[in-house]
């Protein structure tokens, strides 16, 4: 569809104008030339050569152009052989030219009536003017009116035999100037033929310019509501419209958008879902096994005993973690975890995580070392409940793919000028190179790295971005020569 960029409003005012103008112009137009068409015809027609619009001013003179030349043929028998209007078959060939001119002839002799080429009843009135009248009018050019109906043009003549006599050309004044009727009725038609014709175009215009567009529009609408999101809207225009459209085209990607994270939002949970069945399955199966070996007697001695209460107390605190992890998970995307920021020294907080770690990390034959390269009164500001959550879950991690009998994880705290960088580094077997850039992810997890030793919920890793992102700090993962190192910053005073 061609782009239009008239606004509604300005298209309205132009279809307005132009719907006024346009049969205006024309009529015009059509007016002058059909005017002067007609007029031609008129002026030959009634004799008036040269008086144009302005002959209709004197009606006596138009009608009298109408019939001159008979009127002059008549004056002419009447002089040179005026027996001639006695004779019936001149008479009658007369009258019948005067029929076409809307007139008929009378012809009296000694004020009697010898010849009526009218058969209407009004000739008695005709009559009756003709007793009063004196034979003295011999005037081409004169007439008069006569009830109204009728002009009236006569002369008076002498027979032969001295007898008085007078011819009277009447003209019906109510079927004349037909020309003058088919004009008026031409420029009444040529004004409706206008509208007709502007109408037709502006309505297409109009139909093309706005109800197309809304057309479409429609069509659009109803993808959407059958489910086809794929559906866009091409550049319209840039009126209302177009910028109806533009919105309309701009909810549906972001429908689409929601539509796409809920889809995935919804895979996310049933993979979580599944994760946690299955990491959950682990310690289930083992208490229970645990349990039906007290319960028919497997452990018999008070150290059994003691090893299997133990084992089910590991299993319990395994399952807790986990279900702490996902509710606390859940929390953090519905955005309902409190950030309180608070100023604190650097070498103080982190050697207190270290020291706190390590008695947990040595029961898991994994050394951890503490290395501080700032300055011991540096004071960062932060979350720390959430930066220990953070160093927590990234150690957890190592801890769960470090693959080695005897681990190494350090941390390390250096001195980047407006801020500091935590850098926490274990000896593991690294992440792989394609894994790498989803290892933020939420629910990710490479292949190799899923197994029943090694457990986990999926979202740890994820736990830390949402919360580096929260309290807007930079983070990342790479690869060393000897293992993985992950990394993120913190603002300092």
């Amino acid at each position: 569809m061609k782009k239009n960029t008239l606004k509604i409003r300005t298209r309205l005012v132009v279809a307005f104008l132009i719907v006024i103008c346009t049969p205006l112009f024309l009529i015009g137009v059509g007016s002058v030339i059909f005017t002067n068409y007609q007029m031609n015809a008129i002026e030959n027609y009634y004799n008036v050569d040269g008086e144009g619009i302005g002959a209709f001013s004197n009606t006596t003179k138009l009608l009298d152009g109408l019939t001159q030349k008979i009127h002059k043929e008549i004056l002419a028998l009447a002089k040179y052989s005026p027996d001639s209007l006695e004779k019936e078959d001149m008479l009658e060939k007369i009258n019948g030219q005067l029929k076409d001119k809307y007139s008929f002839l009378l012809v009296l002799k000694d004020k009697e009536v010898i010849y009526n080429g009218s058969t209407s009843e009004d000739v008695k009135s005709i009559y009756e003017s003709l007793n009063n009248f004196a034979y003295t009018n011999t005037d081409e050019d004169s007439g008069y009116y006569i009830t109204g109906k009728y002009l009236m043009k006569q002369a008076d003549f002498t027979f032969s035999d001295g007898t008085q006599g007078m011819f009277c050309i009447v003209t019906t004044i109510e079927k004349m100037v037909p020309e003058v009727q088919n004009l008026l009725t031409g420029i009444v038609l040529l004004i409706i033929v206008g509208m007709v014709v502007t109408a037709v175009v502006m309505t297409a215009w109009i139909y093309k310019s706005i109800f197309a567009p809304l057309k479409q529009l429609k069509k659009a609408t109803h993808e959407i509501r059958d489910g086809n999101l794929d559906y866009s809207l091409n550049e319209i225009s840039d009126d209302e419209i177009g910028d109806l459209c533009k919105d309309f085209e701009d909810m549906r990607q972001r429908l689409k958008e929601t539509v796409e994270e809920r889809l995935q939002y919804d895979r996310e949970n049933k993979e979580l879902i599944s994760n946690i069945s299955h990491d959950l399955k682990t310690p289930i199966t083992a208490i229970k096994g645990y349990v039906e070996g007290i319960m028919d007697g497997v452990a018999d001695t008070p150290e059994k005993m003691d090893r299997y209460i133990k084992t089910i107390y590991n299993k319990t605190i395994e399952m807790n973690r986990l279900i702490e992890e996902l509710t606390f998970y859940s929390k953090i995307d519905t955005n309902r975890i409190p950030y309180t920021f608070d100023k604190v020294n650097v070498d103080r907080y982190f050697s207190d995580c270290a020291e706190e770690l390590a008695l947990d990390l040595e029961e898991k034959n994994i050394d951890l070392r503490y290395k501080n390269d700032v300055d011991k009164s540096t004071i960062f500001i932060a979350d720390v409940e959430q930066i220990k959550k953070v160093v927590n879950n990234i150690i957890g991690n190592s801890v769960k793919y470090i693959g080695k009998d005897k681990g190494l994880i350090q941390i390390h705290i250096i001195d980047a000028g407006d801020f500091i960088q935590i850098e926490i580094s274990d000896n593991g077997k690294g992440i792989a190179q394609k894994d790498l850039p989803y290892i933020f992810d939420r629910f990710y997890r490479s292949d190799t790295s899923r197994n029943s030793m090694q457990g986990g919920s999926g979202i740890g890793l994820s736990i830390v971005k949402a919360m580096m992102e929260a309290m807007g700090q930079a983070f990342g993962v790479e690869n060393k020569e000897n293992g993985v190192e992950f990394w993120f910053e913190l603002d300092t005073e």
